[in-house]
C-alpha cells in the first residue's frame, strides 16, 4: 500500500503565516492526518473516502471559533492552502475525487 512521504508539507501557507495560531492549525492538521491514516490502512472505495474527507471537513468547520477566538478566520489563504494539500495527497494516492467536491462539506 501507498504510503505519504515522511516529509511531506501539510497546510504550508498556513503555517507560514503568523495570522494562522501554530497550535490551530495543528489541530487542522490532525485531521488531515487521519484521512491520510484512514487512506493509508486499507484499500477503500472513492465513496468511502469522500465519507472520510467529509467528517474531515466538519471537524475543520468546528474549529471556526477557535481561530476567531485567536484573532484569526478560516478565509481565502487557509482555504486555498487547504485545499492545495488536500489535493495533493489525493493526487499522491491517485484518488479520482475533485478538490471541490472533496471538500464540498465546508462553510469557510
Amino acid at each position: 500500500m501507498k504510503k505519504i512521504d515522511a516529509n511531506f508539507k501539510y497546510l504550508v501557507d498556513m503555517y507560514e503565516d503568523s495570522y494562522y495560531p501554530t497550535v490551530l492549525v495543528d489541530k487542522l492538521q490532525l485531521h488531515i492526518v487521519e484521512v491520510v491514516d484512514f487512506i493509508e490502512a486499507n484499500k477503500h472505495t472513492t465513496e468511502e473516502i469522500q465519507e472520510q474527507l467529509d467528517k474531515m471537513t466538519i471537524a475543520i468547520n468546528e474549529l471556526q471559533d477557535e481561530f476567531y477566538a485567536n484573532d484569526s478566520e478560516l478565509e481565502t489563504v487557509a482555504r486555498e492552502s487547504i485545499a492545495e494539500t488536500v489535493d495533493a495527497i489525493l493526487q499522491h494516492f491517485e484518488i479520482d475525487i475533485e478538490i471541490e467536491e472533496a471538500i464540498r462539506e465546508r462553510d469557510w
